[in-house]
């Protein structure tokens, strides 16, 4: 209770509006049938194909191209490239995922045409390869943006006459990754409070899911950088609380205290990809999971509320789909006898905060559902999804003789 009410004094948030979560969300959360989850997949991409716009043209000959993702952040009022990129390119993935839909003609439609705005805005100044002043999204743009191109070569459905551009798309991503890599930490984040060019804390919210995509580039034969993953590795074992398992916000845990119902949204995706490099265990990711579950409650009191990182644990309903999708992705690394009771309750969970339109929503803004809803499908088609990729380093050649 110290610690929150510091915190909301610090935040600005009166001691009092420090909210009051449901202790025990799950009593109320409602089963979820096979049946109920085949049609909600369906129903999720019926959702995100309506939800397809333009933000470049108007009127009816507008080319509905993209799946901008929204939040607080403007640049010069608009929504900054790095979230169209970014937002278009995790629906398009969801989309893929979807072994049902993936062929239908409207699908493949929506996904070309994303394609085609993804390979754009590559092109144009806000999304090279660099960071300007102290905070740039351009990078989570780059990693997503990368997940989806290779999720199309890894289904083998890259648009005839599309190959070359998408490799080279592939390539480009992949070093230009490393490139913006933080300066001596390692490991990436979009807020950079020493600018670009110097040292900065990197963020496991963006570290994590960066790697789990650099980790699929070298499966798929890509030349990826072993000490930028090796600093991004350390990086990520430094912000965890050895005791509690409690990953920081940002930077280093070094002795801080860190609550882990603050942490849980980040938590499972950390544990993933050090897990998945030989430094994590499978114990580890149980641990993570089931603090997931104990302390979803702090989660759901931020989903649709204003503001970013409020009292009493500093969470921005941004973090609410994005830790549904990574601790489904997480359940499935567990051993196969343990995966349906987690299933079970992470979809109750999903279905007690569904949207009346069947979609899945965290923000204020009604475009938001796109985001909400791709990363909820994700979840939902987490069982059947292949593996994630690990990551060993290349072995070193060995002197002639």
């Amino acid at each position: 209770m110290i610690h929150s009410l510091l915190l909301a004094l610090l935040l600005g948030l009166p001691a009092q509006d420090v909210p009051t979560p449901d202790p025990d969300p799950l009593a109320k959360a409602p089963s979820v049938s096979a049946d109920q989850l085949a049609k909600a997949r369906k129903r999720s991409v019926q959702i995100l194909l309506a939800l397809q716009e333009s933000l470049d043209e108007e009127g009816a000959e507008a080319v509905l191209d993209e799946w901008p993702y929204e939040g607080v952040y403007r640049v010069g009022g608009e929504i900054p490239t790095g979230y169209r990129v970014g937002g278009t390119s995790i629906v398009a993935e969801a989309l893929l995922e979807s072994p049902d839909a993936r062929e239908l003609k409207d699908v493949r439609e929506a996904v070309d045409r994303a394609l085609a705005f993804v390979l754009e805005m590559l092109e144009t100044r806000d999304m090279q390869s660099g960071f300007k002043g102290t905070y740039d999204v351009r990078g989570w743009g780059h990693t997503y943006a990368l997940s989806f191109l290779l999720t199309l070569r890894r289904l083998d459905v890259v648009p005839a006459g599309k190959r070359d551009v998408v490799d080279l798309s592939v390539r480009w991503l992949v070093e230009t990754l490393s490139a913006t890599e933080i300066v001596e930490n390692g490991g990436w984040n979009y807020s950079r409070r020493a600018g670009g060019e110097k040292p900065n804390a990197p963020s496991p919210f963006m570290t994590a899911p960066t790697l789990l995509t650099l980790y699929e580039a070298k499966r798929q034969g890509e030349a990826v950088d072993d000490e930028v993953i090796d600093r991004a590795l350390s990086a990520l074992e430094s912000a965890r609380d050895g005791e509690t398992g409690a990953y920081v916000y940002a930077g280093s845990a070094g002795g801080r205290a860190e609550e882990v119902p603050g942490a849980i949204g980040r938590m499972p995706v950390s544990e993933l990809a050090l897990h998945l490099a030989g430094r994590g265990s499978t114990d580890r990711i149980r641990s993570s999971i089931d603090a997931f579950f104990e302390h979803w409650e702090w989660l759901e009191v931020r989903r649709r509320q204003n503001g970013t990182h409020v009292a009493p644990y500093g969470i921005a309903p941004y973090y609410f789909f994005y830790a549904h999708r990574y601790a489904a992705q997480a359940i499935e690394a567990l051993p196969e006898a343990e995966r349906a009771g987690y299933r079970e309750k992470l979809y109750s969970l999903l279905w007690m905060i569904r949207e009346d339109s069947g979609g899945w929503n965290d923000r204020v803004f009604p475009r938001s559902e796109n985001f909400g809803t791709a990363m909820t499908l994700l979840a939902l088609l987490a069982p059947d999804a292949p593996q994630p990729a690990g990551w060993e380093p290349t072995p070193s050649e060995e002197p002639a003789k």
